[in-house]
């Protein structure tokens, strides 16, 4: 697997591959943009403005996965979900440590509980819960931090 920085050309896989998992994971989070505001989001913002990782299988095929760290926030991480249970994201987590050495802050939705598994058996821990008031989607979520 090879973990790069994706270019501006990435932006509609790396969209795809958010939209993909998003609604695999969390089909229950009412996603407040249409198919084509997200794509034109990670077009014009994400992957142009933030510092966007991508992965992908070393012999081709396109891209699997998806990291976007904003300073010391790991603000997303979403993998195809045909391709969770690969590592993927272990070795996303390992960059984002290696970039903020310092630590790490997330959010990540109440009713995910495979992501609050994954990211605690990385040393997070849940340290803020909220009502989902001050995210787009109104759902109940939970700040995660790793210190070193």
């Amino acid at each position: 697997m090879v973990l790069r920085r994706a270019a501006v050309a990435d932006a509609g896989d790396v969209a795809d591959v958010w939209l993909r998992s998003y609604d695999a994971a969390l089909p229950t989070v009412t996603r407040p943009r249409s198919d084509d505001a997200v794509r034109d989001y990670f077009r014009d913002v994400v992957v142009p403005l933030r510092e966007t990782w991508v992965a992908e299988p070393a012999g081709g095929g396109g891209i699997v996965g998806m990291m976007v760290l904003d300073g010391a926030t790991l603000s997303q991480l979403y993998l195809d979900p045909r391709w969770r249970g690969r590592g993927i994201g272990d070795r996303f987590v390992g960059l984002a440590k290696e970039r903020s050495p310092e630590g790490l802050t997330l959010w990540t939705f109440q009713v995910n509980g495979p992501a609050h598994r994954f990211y605690e058996r990385h040393g997070f821990v849940a340290v803020e819960f909220t009502d989902g008031g001050a995210n787009e989607e109104r759902e109940p979520d939970v700040r995660y931090v790793w210190r070193p």
